[in-house]
């Protein structure tokens, strides 16, 4: 395997860990209120029928704030550069901690993957670090270790930018970023009632235009607005659509986000269950783990990117 491989690799793990993570989670909140639904005649009407699902998507952040952990499934599609399957468990009381299995099903990471024998990973989180364990054909490469360790605040001073984007996703993130989007868009409407998987649920759908993102009914302050339009700029998002469904106990049950990056186009479907369920993450062996830091710099990668 080529010395720009395993840089190319070791980057790219980095930014599909913390996508997959990412599925899972979104900016911490904490406001409250109750459902509503439907919409109403004049201005005054109108207004109330905005206030509802306002009212509703508020408790729903804060319910599934609250739940602490849950069993996640995602598929996640980022123009040529790969599409993917997450399926594992989060927990996000303390930080985020979880184990994730993602396979890869497309794109150049995958053809990269598959190169390296593998076409799956998995993958680790921790308050202060992810791991991902790689296949047998990059240990060899790799001094026979099989995890990678990324340390969130060595991404940042490492990879510039983007490494700072990706840090922030890892260490600002909970379920509820999609709930946070919309209250911040200003722009949600209560689609209508259906069952996602057997769960009778409330569906809920927006645009988010970033440079008019609001603190408003969102429960962000200023520095946390600033910090979501900062990560979605830093991915190359300016408009998404955001669509999420609510169940009965006002947990989010499902979320879909379509827009482009800098990659391309992206669409992420991402499903929820089992809130409260207990997630535990040990850190692999140290006699089997390399730093990220190390490998480029073994391999003459700066990691320097903007």
């Amino acid at each position: 395997m080529k010395s720009t491989t395993v840089r190319r690799m070791t980057l790219s793990v980095a930014a599909v860990s913390v996508l997959s993570g990412a599925a899972a989670c979104g900016p911490l909140g904490s406001s409250g209120g109750s459902g509503g639904s439907g919409k109403d005649d004049g201005a005054s009407g109108g207004r109330a029928a905005h206030a509802r699902p306002v009212a509703a998507l508020r408790s729903a952040e804060r319910s599934t704030h609250r739940a602490d952990s849950a069993r996640v499934e995602s598929v996640t599609t980022m123009g040529s550069m790969m599409s993917m399957k997450a399926d594992g468990a989060m927990g996000w009381g303390d930080g985020l901690v979880g184990n994730l299995t993602i396979t890869y099903t497309g794109g150049w990471v995958a053809d990269s993957m598959r190169g390296l024998g593998a076409t799956s990973m998995e993958a680790r989180y921790l308050p202060d670090a992810y791991y991902a364990k790689m296949g047998e054909k990059f240990a060899q490469q790799a001094g026979g270790k099989h995890w990678i360790r990324y340390g969130y605040a060595d991404l940042a001073d490492f990879g510039g930018s983007s490494g700072a984007f990706l840090r922030d996703q890892m260490r600002n993130t909970t379920p509820n970023q999609a709930v946070k989007l919309l209250l911040a868009s200003g722009d949600v409407e209560k689609v209508g009632t259906e069952k996602v998987r057997g769960t009778n649920t409330t569906h809920y759908a927006g645009t988010v235009d970033v440079a008019d993102l609001a603190a408003g009914n969102s429960g962000l302050d200023a520095g946390q607005l600033a910090g979501l339009k900062r990560q979605l700029t830093q991915a190359g998002v300016t408009t998404e659509t955001v669509h999420i469904w609510v169940d009965d106990r006002d947990l989010l049950v499902k979320k879909v986000e379509k827009g482009q990056m800098s990659v391309g186009e992206y669409t992420q479907t991402a499903y929820y269950s089992d809130y409260g369920v207990r997630v535990s993450a040990g850190r692999p062996p140290a006699g089997d783990t390399e730093d990220f830091t190390t490998l480029l710099r073994q391999q003459g990668g700066t990691g320097t990117t903007s």
